[in-house]
């Protein structure tokens, strides 16, 4: 335990370590690239794998560039800062497919080209920070403590405003999620420009003239309200009856929205649907969809179903 080893990095797990191997075990080591010889430090064993802690790059990939935030490498809120934005998205379009060979049993996944966000750094709209006895800011990646953040890089101008003014009144103890927009306070993507992309590639796949969209943890209604010209009728579901609040606020007469168990409504929904122009999307938390859920939609198939995920595992 705590020893150090030399490796080779030869893969990219998901959520970024990166894999070597060693005594015949798998080797995870955050912040590495692939074909770079790095020397990490042991820090848990178990029978089939390690995880180490990068102490050196004896070897750099040419793939390494210099992270733009102060804080990555112990800040635990970004693991590829160290790796060009192309290559990123290479391994993230790999492990998305990985996922579903390995956990689907997918032979050959038809993949379409990634998408690039806009911007790679300054993006997000909304981040959560952790306040602890006079801290501001967010954990480790390897310990249970908090890192002092004055500004994070990947978020909005705005919202690194409204950090600056949390930071300026001392809060009290807790988490503060801070919006670059105003609004209801609910789930919403949190890339902007990407999520207009994710919209649009959507509604391509939705056929026209459909009898009913069922938009399963809709939200405040971003995908639905994007769709009612495809549509004669909306329905949106979601457990959240602020988000459903939102949904409802400037509907119009095509759309319902109902708040309450998803599997509940989605059955009612779908057993007086006409199948064959009906679409199902569905968009949920990571955990991914519950068993009651899959049930359901096995039971009651339609033409379209649309699976929005933020988690391939899960997916899988």
């Amino acid at each position: 335990m705590d020893r150090e080893i030399e490796i080779t990095i030869d893969d990219i797990a998901f959520g970024g370590k990166g894999v070597g191997r060693a005594e015949g075990k798998a080797v995870f080591v955050p912040f590495t690239i692939e074909g770079e010889r790095v020397t990490a430090q042991v820090v848990r064993e178990k029978k089939s794998f390690a995880e180490a802690e990068l102490v050196r790059v004896a070897e750099a990939s040419s793939h390494r560039v210099e992270p733009r935030c102060p804080y990555f490498g112990r800040c635990g809120g970004c693991s590829y800062q160290h790796m060009e934005y192309e290559r990123q998205l290479h391994w993230k379009s790999r492990q998305v497919k990985q996922a579903l060979q390995r956990i689907g049993k997918f032979r050959e996944p038809p993949l379409r080209p990634i998408v690039p966000s806009p911007l790679d750094y300054e993006y997000r709209n909304r981040i959560t920070v952790h306040v602890e006895s006079g801290i501001v800011g967010f954990y480790r990646h390897d310990a249970h403590r908090l890192i002092d953040v004055e500004r994070c890089p990947i978020a909005q101008p705005e919202v690194n405003a409204e950090l600056a003014e949390l930071r300026s009144r001392r809060p009290r103890e807790g988490h503060y999620t801070l919006r670059a927009h105003g609004g209801p306070r609910v789930f919403s993507q949190t890339n902007d420009a990407v999520a207009i992309h994710l919209a649009d590639a959507i509604a391509a796949l939705v056929p026209p003239n459909e009898t009913l969209l069922i938009d399963a943890y809709c939200g405040a209604g971003f995908f639905a309200k994007r769709l009612l010209q495809k549509c004669q009728r909306v329905v949106g579901l979601d457990w959240d009856i602020h988000a459903i609040s939102a949904a409802q606020a400037g509907s119009t007469a095509a759309e319902t929205y109902l708040a309450g168990e998803i599997a509940t409504h989605l059955a009612d929904q779908l057993v007086q649907a006409v199948p064959e122009t009906t679409t199902v999307i569905v968009d949920p938390p990571a955990t991914g969809l519950g068993a009651d859920v899959r049930e359901i939609l096995r039971r009651h198939p339609v033409a379209t179903l649309l699976y929005v995920s933020c988690n391939p595992p899960t997916l899988a």
